[in-house]
């Protein structure tokens, strides 16, 4: 297991990962240290913890808005099967309807 050492918010935080996600986990460290740093920025500063949660919140709406997109963007569920009885009374109407057409057609 690796370990990475983050710097958020001018604090180190010393966190493992599997190998081969340290740029992963540094990406990640990075846009929480952003985050915090907008909201410091917007004068909203107050305690550690308390910066961290409105962070979190942030990346959880941020995860909400993604999802909801990704579901508009979904097809929609195929309709359920046709009804086979259903099938079967419209070839009979659209039958039907053909030898009414001939009739009116013939002399």
């Amino acid at each position: 297991m690796a370990q990475v050492t983050l710097r958020i918010n001018g604090f180190s935080y010393v966190m493992g990962c599997g190998d081969g996600q340290e740029d992963h986990l540094l990406a990640m460290g990075a846009e929480v240290d952003r985050r915090i740093a907008a909201i410091k920025a917007s004068a909203l500063q107050s305690g550690e913890a308390r910066m961290l949660a409105l962070v979190a919140l942030m990346m959880a709406d941020d995860i909400y808005e993604l999802n909801k997109k990704l579901e508009d963007a979904q097809p929609a569920p195929q309709a359920e099967k046709a009804d086979p009885k259903l099938g079967r009374r419209l070839n009979r109407m659209a039958k039907r309807a053909e030898e009414i057409a001939e009739d009116l057609e013939a002399p």
